[in-house]
């Protein structure tokens, strides 16, 4: 039996930090990401960068805390289940690695970034090498952030696939932006801030802001069980 107040703290957590998310990234510095000479004076420039980095992890924390917190809410057991279970510590290792990943993006980048262009020209070659090695270190913890994501979603859609009161599609849904963060991990690891990469995090968006909008219908159309007694 779907449990509709912690239902709709869930779904409220989700959406919040994914709104949030989406909000506070449109004030990331932008450019092509893969052209490093270019994209490190921009990062360097950057006067909210690690503002916008802060952000970013306060708000996946709150919707790794919602998507946590999914499993009891929908009931039949799904928080008992090894895929629940499994899903929850998944969610957990992935807000492990965002922070890792802030912390590389947010104070490594911009502290190397910043070193490169005010160095003398003696020290440039050495330095952006420095800003690039960052860089890579970059690509390996988003790839890895999104691989844990990507099985949390996974295994959390499993575990609450059979779940009274909830249609199947939700659960379907889950899965495939599970699977698109999946491709995410993949092409970061191996081509970078690409363009694909660009397009693979905007159907993620879609998917998960279409799946967490149907369970708030569903929490919020889903009846309590004292009603009527």
């Amino acid at each position: 039996m779907i449990d509709r107040a912690l239902l709709r703290k869930s779904v409220a957590l989700l959406l919040a930090g994914q709104l949030l998310y989406i909000v506070v990234t449109q004030f990331h510095a932008g450019g092509n990401a893969n052209d490093h000479p270019a994209i490190f004076v921009v990062y360097a420039g950057s006067e909210v960068w690690k503002a916008v980095h802060v952000g970013q992890f306060v708000c996946m924390a709150i919707l790794l805390a919602g998507l946590v917190a999914l499993p009891a809410a929908v009931g039949d057991g799904a928080e008992a289940r090894w895929s629940g279970r499994f899903g929850v510590g998944s969610a957990v290792v992935a807000l492990a690695l965002y922070g890792v990943l802030q912390a590389v993006d947010g104070v490594g980048n911009k502290e190397a970034d910043e070193a490169w262009v005010s160095s003398p020209d003696t020290e440039k070659a050495a330095r952006f090498a420095s800003a690039e090695a960052m860089r890579w270190l970059e690509w390996g913890a988003r790839s890895y952030h999104d691989f844990a994501l990507g099985l949390a979603l996974l295994l959390l859609a499993a575990a609450i696939a059979g779940a009274s009161g909830l249609p199947r599609p939700v659960a379907y849904l889950m899965a495939l932006s599970g699977l698109v963060y999946l491709a995410q991990g993949w092409v970061v690891g191996t081509e970078g801030f690409s363009g694909t990469h660009t397009t693979l995090i905007l159907a993620a968006w879609v998917l998960t802001l279409a799946w967490m909008v149907w369970l708030l219908v569903v929490a919020r159309r889903t009846r309590d069980p004292s009603a009527g007694r």
